[in-house]
């Protein structure tokens, strides 16, 4: 199973659609620890409106790790077989340990659109 974690300099990407890079980790099938890691480049443009969603499901993404995203990328996601934890922070493998541990749950905290007081 793998998770991915939209990812700046190692830590969760408050902007789910437009961070640098996605931290990708294999995990075993007990979640118990983390097999691999690869890094996926993140596309041009919005991440709702990229192709972004298909890639990471290709990959046999099933869990998205982030910070804030708008309710659009989540349905994206949630169609590509991604169920989305918002609310995360801090450094990308201190967070997929915790969600590992079973202690990490979604915010319910979304961006609304692109209309939210974080893009000036």
């Amino acid at each position: 199973m793998k998770i991915a974690l939209p990812s700046r300099h190692n830590n969760i990407d408050d902007h789910f659609g437009h961070c640098e890079y996605f931290t990708v980790y294999t995990v075993d099938t007990s979640k118990k620890e983390i097999l691999d890691s690869e890094i996926v480049k993140s596309p041009e443009g919005c991440g709702c409106k990229s192709n972004i969603a298909t890639i990471l499901s290709d990959m046999g993404v099933k869990v998205m790790l982030a910070g804030n995203m708008g309710e659009g990328a989540v349905r994206v996601l949630n169609n590509s077989g991604i169920e989305v934890l918002r609310g995360c922070s801090g450094d990308v493998k201190s967070v997929a340990l915790k969600w590992l541990e079973g202690a990490v749950t979604d915010s319910g905290d979304s961006c609304h659109e692109h209309e939210h007081g974080c893009h000036n």
